[in-house]
């Protein structure tokens, strides 16, 4: 990847160093304007500086990775091994790599003078090379012609274009969204709750907005949204409703005309919660008992106080585990007891008792 050099910072030099004059919070002579100037400004070279900082820290990531996967075992640990003796976590550099990608990109394509990166700050940086390119353009534009760019403008901008080119909306909306009767801050969640649902969900909730085309509908129906797709995601992870073979879309309808869809998302996420937790909990119980198993053959009456650690972890590797909800001193502690019994062992299904 061919890398388009960055301009320096406020023409610092090469003994790059952050030194501010900084207002005296306790001067009452000072104007309040003034104050809150000086301390944007000097937030805005450091927002720069710390842009730039990172873009160049993630071309260097990249670099060091390319060349142990060319030169290393191909699986990364020579990478691995370099982040660790510098303190950076794998996701912090690929968060970097990913913002070094994306200036490359915006400066290879010429979409982005680069004497116009210092004008973003970080996250508007950021922001920007994950819009669509249609508001990479006018962004850039505006940089260009010296304008400072912040995350608020990149949002507002990507937030109008979603709402003027989405098929998802219907045209009442858009045209009040055009004249700004909807703030178009309303839109993008809306969008994005919609593509998650299947068509005939869309059509139903887009019927909706053009009877009401107004802001607590489009309110309304983001919450509709994300509760359908919550429902419907959860839906489809729980075992029990696929033994059973439930209608699940008679099941929404009703919930639907009872005004009750955000129980039943919740009651479904929290049944696919409990499955997944209840297979997380016998992995981990014959985890342990495994591990107790193991310890306990290689220890022996020389070691007292390792069997007396096994023992008192009975009541966690026995098949009725038993642990104490509260603190049992207050009296207002109760005791959960559980009994696992696998298909295996058992036709019945785990219960629980307490």
């Amino acid at each position: 990847m061919v890398q388009t050099p960055l301009p320096p910072i406020a023409a610092l030099g090469d003994d790059i160093e952050l030194n501010f004059q900084l207002p005296d919070p306790q001067d009452e002579q000072l104007p309040e304007f003034e104050f809150q100037q000086q301390i944007e400004t000097a937030w805005q070279v450091c927002d720069r500086f710390d842009l730039q900082t990172d873009i160049w820290r993630g071309r260097i990531l990249r670099v060091v990775r390319d060349r142990e996967k060319a030169g290393g075992d191909r699986r990364g640990s020579g990478f691995l091994h370099w982040l660790n003796e510098r303190e950076i976590s794998k996701s912090q550099a690929y968060s970097l790599i990913e913002l070094a990608n994306s200036a490359d990109t915006l400066l290879e394509n010429e979409s982005l003078d680069p004497a116009a990166v210092e004008r973003f700050s970080k996250r508007a940086f950021i922001e920007t090379a994950q819009a669509a390119p249609e508001v990479q353009q006018m962004i850039t534009e505006s940089a260009r012609n010296g304008d400072r760019i912040t995350r608020r403008e990149v949002r507002q901008l990507a937030d109008e274009w979603t709402a003027m080119t989405s098929d998802l909306l219907p045209e009442p909306v858009k045209a009040k969204a055009a004249t700004h009767a909807i703030p178009a801050r309303y839109l993008a969640p809306l969008v994005r709750e919609l593509e998650k649902l299947p068509e005939s969900h869309q059509t139903s909730l887009s019927q909706e907005m053009v009877e009401n085309p107004d802001t607590d509908t489009l309110k309304q129906v983001t919450a509709s949204a994300r509760y359908l797709a919550k429902y419907l995601t959860a839906a489809a992870q729980v075992q029990a409703l696929n033994r059973e073979q439930i209608n699940l879309e008679l099941a929404l309808e009703e919930a639907l005309r009872l005004d009750c869809l955000n129980s039943a998302a919740d009651l479904v996420n929290q049944a696919a919660q409990l499955e997944q937790t209840m297979v997380k909990l016998y992995t981990t119980w014959k985890r342990l008992n495994s591990l107790a198993e193991r310890l306990y053959l290689d220890s022996g009456s020389s070691t007292p106080h390792l069997r007396s650690l096994l023992n008192s972890l009975n009541g966690l590797t026995g098949e009725m585990m038993e642990v104490q909800l509260g603190d049992p001193s207050n009296g207002a502690s109760r005791t959960i007891r559980l009994k696992m019994l696998s298909d295996l062992e058992d036709d019945s299904r785990p219960t629980a008792s307490h």
